[in-house]
């Protein structure tokens, strides 16, 4: 019975001494991403996005009440960016935004 005891407790000594491995969780992707809707006029169409004059994309615009179920998200580098929408030569959007990581703004064109 001794015997038991102090196996146990040796046991017990080296367990004590051994750590389980934990798993490592990264942060959040530092990204944040724009989701471009229109109550009417736009919706279905596309649209030209430019992000701080340098990046330049088409997006696809949804009518604003789909926008909270579906609707195509478009990841971009958070921060202070410097966001213009266009469509067919004219300017429908322009303006300066913060953006955070894993924020989804909505721009609202009309």
């Amino acid at each position: 019975m001794k015997k038991t005891a102090f196996a146990f407790a040796a046991l017990a000594l080296v367990m004590s001494g051994c750590k389980a491995p934990v798993a490592q969780q990264g942060g959040k992707e530092d990204i944040a991403y724009l989701l471009f809707v229109s109550p009417s006029q736009y919706s279905g169409q596309t649209v030209q996005v430019s992000v701080d004059d340098a990046t330049t994309f088409s997006a696809e615009v949804i009518k604003e009440k789909k926008a909270k179920r579906k609707g195509r998200q478009y990841g971009v580098a958070t921060g202070t960016r410097s966001i213009k929408v266009s469509s067919q030569g004219k300017v429908l959007y322009q303006k300066k935004l913060f953006l955070s990581a894993q924020e989804v703004k909505q721009i609202l064109l009309p």
